[in-house]
């Protein structure tokens, strides 16, 4: 039987998706219980936002950001620091060959997301979007 080899419009498989999946959720699972034993995690609700995986799924990038982006800097040290710990978690808890080396990272998507619409709210960008639309 032939194996089929979907993809997302990304151009990453549906296997790294649901790898990257399971890992996100393990991880979130992880921090929401509070099974990391520092004061810095203890102190902020952290949401695991994305997890991207390599082709290889030895590597696994982390992607969070810390409710209302508080003390970012701070939170991602932490995650680093504790990085030894809830790979041993991840390893545990997602079947695959190899225990996934994870990179955290802060999610700026957010910062963008409202960076542009600042931009759309813009007086002179909402006076050109209306002379577009009377036409």
């Amino acid at each position: 039987m032939a194996r089929q080899q979907d993809s997302s419009p990304e151009g990453r498989s549906v296997r790294l998706l649901r790898v990257g999946e399971q890992v996100r959720h393990v991880l979130s699972d992880v921090l929401m219980r509070g099974d990391v034993h520092d004061d810095v995690l203890a102190a902020h609700s952290v949401s695991v936002t994305e997890v991207r995986m390599s082709p290889d799924l030895r590597h696994a990038t982390v992607f969070v950001k810390p409710l209302l982006g508080a003390d970012e800097a701070a939170v991602l040290k932490a995650l680093r620091t504790n990085t030894a710990y809830l790979q041993r978690e991840v390893a545990g808890r997602v079947n695959l060959k190899y225990a996934a080396r994870l990179k955290f990272l802060v999610d700026e998507s957010f910062d963008e997301g409202d960076r542009i619409d600042a931009l759309l709210r813009d007086p002179k960008v909402a006076q050109d979007l209306g002379e577009d639309g009377e036409d």
